[in-house]
């Protein structure tokens, strides 16, 4: 075996240049921290949501009805913060829920009674929550009261028109008592005030009248004229268990009317919850605000409701949204809560991206000097290995070639440590660096002194 594989170093081919200190150390310092901010702050932007649209369409209901005079207050409160409702009018919940659903027509959220998901495929739509409750009002003619829809049968009804969401709670509720559109039974087309004055010109034997078609005025109309009742749901504990969505009102005497003692007793109403639904991309800034508007408007105490009883978070026919969920349970967020709208929307979005500038590139920033010392004294490191293996290699008793050998490596790693540029803070260790090489080269050149005596 020659000497030269049997050498400790082994093939003497240790690397000797080594790299110089340069922009591309601190590039390589630097870099993967700024990647790493720009990919969060990346991410972040990505997901901020753009600035609150300064409009927003509601689909509220026909002239006159509850929906429309609710829409109407909505609007008032949203122009304190800037923000402009258009309202487009409707046949009723049923067209508002068709125009929410159809992805084609352009609308944000709307008043939406309960009953009504199974007609479409609603599952895209969110609720900002349960708003009040709108009672079906049953007008009839009669020489005495009745206490079951089936005694409907055979008359004139007016059931609202086509898109009202009276409609579709009459012909529920008709069809559950066995009465539907076969002779002589006919049901006419007509809501609303159209409705009220068949029934006043005997034109209809019944008509089924809410808050959602029918102004206050014509129901008080109705409620005056001599021959004309209210129906009473007397069964309404079976309707109520029936259909879900249907609630249990009871209005005692005189809550109509003080004077004329109207109803004359407790009168028994059923009503489904109306809901305000959105589209699930309606900005978060701006279901707040609705949500907001909602309590300002339907949080006092009326004949239906009791104070503080809505809006509520109540779940029925529709996922209550996740930025109404936040809001029911802590309210605005911050910024919004203090500043003005538009300048908490400014706020809140710059937070988004401050956020990882905060977490990621500040305390990286303070670790640059870290890094870049680390990767500087590695140099310095790197030329302490090779030393400490010229060392090894002369504690072997080269020979003379490999002495020599040694001797120039030797040389080779104190050119590198004096040509490289290295910053000011090490010098001390460079200095430590050659005053070891220098000794090296000592026990080197004193092995040579003894490298020819015999062994004993």
């Amino acid at each position: 075996m020659s000497k030269e594989s049997s050498s400790p170093l082994g093939p003497l081919r240790i690397p000797l240049r080594i790299k110089r200190i340069s922009w591309r150390d601190l590039a390589a310092s630097l870099g993967p921290v700024l990647l790493v901010s720009v990919v969060a702050i990346w991410v972040a932007v990505h997901f901020v949501r753009p600035a609150p649209p300064d409009t927003i369409v509601i689909t509220s209901g026909p002239e006159g009805s509850i929906g429309r005079r609710t829409a109407e207050k909505y609007r008032s409160i949203l122009a304190r913060n800037g923000v402009t409702l258009r309202i487009l009018p409707s046949q009723g919940s049923l067209e508002n829920l068709t125009r929410l659903a159809d992805p084609k027509f352009t609308v944000d959220v709307g008043f939406v009674q309960g009953g009504l998901s199974d007609v479409l495929d609603t599952s895209e739509l969110v609720s900002l929550g349960s708003v009040y409750y709108e009672a079906v009002l049953i007008f009839y003619r009669a020489a005495r009261p009745i206490d079951r829809l089936s005694e409907l049968k055979g008359q004139r009804i007016a059931i609202g028109p086509e898109g009202s969401g009276t409609r579709f709670l009459a012909l529920t509720l008709l069809k559950a008592n066995g009465v539907e559109a076969t002779r002589p039974t006919r049901l006419l087309d007509r809501g609303g005030e159209a409705a009220a004055q068949a029934l006043l010109r005997h034109e209809a034997d019944a008509a089924f009248l809410t808050g959602d078609s029918a102004a206050p005025a014509t129901i008080r109309e109705l409620l005056h004229t001599r021959g004309i009742r209210v129906f009473n749901f007397t069964q309404a504990d079976a309707y109520v268990r029936r259909f879900h969505y249907l609630s249990k009102l009871e209005l005692p005497r005189g809550a109509f009317d003080l004077g004329s003692n109207l109803p004359p007793t407790t009168l028994v109403l059923l009503a489904p919850t109306v809901e305000l639904i959105a589209r699930p991309d309606l900005h978060p800034a701006l279901s707040d605000l609705l949500i907001e508007a909602a309590r300002e408007v339907h949080g006092h105490a009326t004949l239906m409701q009791q104070a503080g009883e809505f809006p509520a978070p109540l779940e029925h026919e529709y996922r209550i949204s996740n930025d109404a969920t936040r809001f029911y349970k802590s309210g605005k967020g911050f910024a919004y809560r203090y500043l003005p709208f538009w300048l908490a929307s400014l706020v809140d979005r710059a937070a988004v991206v401050l956020v990882p500038v905060i977490i990621v590139l500040i305390p990286g920033l303070r670790l640059v000097p870290t890094i870049y010392g680390w990767r500087v004294k590695t140099r310095i490191y790197r030329r302490y290995g090779e030393l400490m293996a010229l060392e090894r290699a002369a504690l072997a008793q080269p020979s003379d070639e490999e002495r020599a050998e040694l001797l120039r490596r030797l040389d080779e790693i104190e050119k590198t440590v004096i040509s490289v540029k290295m910053p000011g803070s090490v010098a001390d260790q460079l200095y430590v660096l050659r005053q070891h090489i220098t000794w090296v080269r000592e026990r080197l050149a004193a092995n040579a002194g003894t490298s020819g005596q015999p062994t004993s």
